[in-house]
């Protein structure tokens, strides 16, 4: 569970700022979507093995 204590001189928006990114680090939102529906394994198969092309593409062409 992420936390962050706002000091008495910070401003709110200064300490929501960092509650997203210590959420974003911690993987909770990708945690979430990947989780909010059924991925059958066949789905998921797919998923990665685009991932992989995309991803090698990339460094081919970069």
């Amino acid at each position: 569970m992420s936390e962050v204590i706002i000091h008495e001189d910070e401003n709110f928006e200064r300490a929501l700022k960092r509650f997203k990114k210590k959420c974003e680090k911690a993987g909770i939102l990708s945690d979430l979507r990947k989780h909010r529906h059924y991925e059958k394994p066949s789905e998921r198969r797919k998923r990665k093995m685009n991932a992989a092309v995309r991803k090698n593409r990339r460094t081919r062409q970069g």
